[in-house]
């Protein structure tokens, strides 16, 4: 899961949204750094991640990716998720709009953002002021965000070409991520009721 998955798993979860976005920009053991709200939510943002790669609709759509560029595949995929979820807010959302639900989650995030490692508080920044959470319901955003990251990391350099197993197999991904998030949010809302 990206951005806008994590931002909306954590919504449902009552879980810190500062948590679940600087997971990514934490090493080791958050509990060791960060009061438990915001390591709980490092931890959760975990545990999501764990529980996407293990799904198995996720590894069918893996399949659906030429077998040159199925390293890169589950980066690829995580944006595709966030395409579909922003594309199909009304169906999944906590707000009437991605829009709103990127102020609201701003609102939430900005005021403490101070304090957190500078290349996360970069990376809000920039999501922000280029409202990617709204942007990621069209296709072509799609393909320029996996053009950066393949851009920004050499490594990554086979990101760039997934766009075109993204568009050849749209309508299997769709059918995956319509069976695949719904069971997210079901897990997310057991985790919560389970304190995990």
């Amino acid at each position: 899961m990206n951005i806008l998955a994590h931002l909306h798993l954590a919504t449902l979860a009552n879980s810190s949204l500062i948590g679940n976005t600087v997971a990514d920009f934490v090493k080791g053991d958050p509990y060791a750094i960060y009061p438990q709200a915001i390591a709980d939510g490092i931890i959760l943002h975990r545990k999501i991640d764990i529980m996407t790669d293990s799904l198995p609709e996720v590894k069918q759509a893996k399949l659906l990716f030429r077998p040159t560029h199925r390293r890169v595949a589950t980066i690829a995929l995580d944006i595709v998720w966030d395409h579909f979820l922003s594309k199909c807010w009304q169906d999944y959302g906590v707000t009437s709009n991605v829009s709103e639900f990127n102020q609201a989650t701003r609102q939430q995030i900005q005021p403490y953002i101070d304090v957190y490692p500078r290349d996360y508080q970069n990376f809000m920044q920039a999501m922000w002021q280029g409202k990617w959470l709204e942007n990621y319901a069209s296709i072509d955003f799609v393909g320029k965000v996996l053009n950066g990251m393949a851009s920004r990391r050499p490594k990554l350099y086979l990101l760039k070409q997934t766009i075109e197993d993204i568009k050849q197999n749209y309508t299997e991904l769709a059918t995956l991520f319509f069976r695949l998030y719904p069971q997210m949010c079901v897990n997310i809302q057991s985790a919560k009721s389970n304190n995990l």
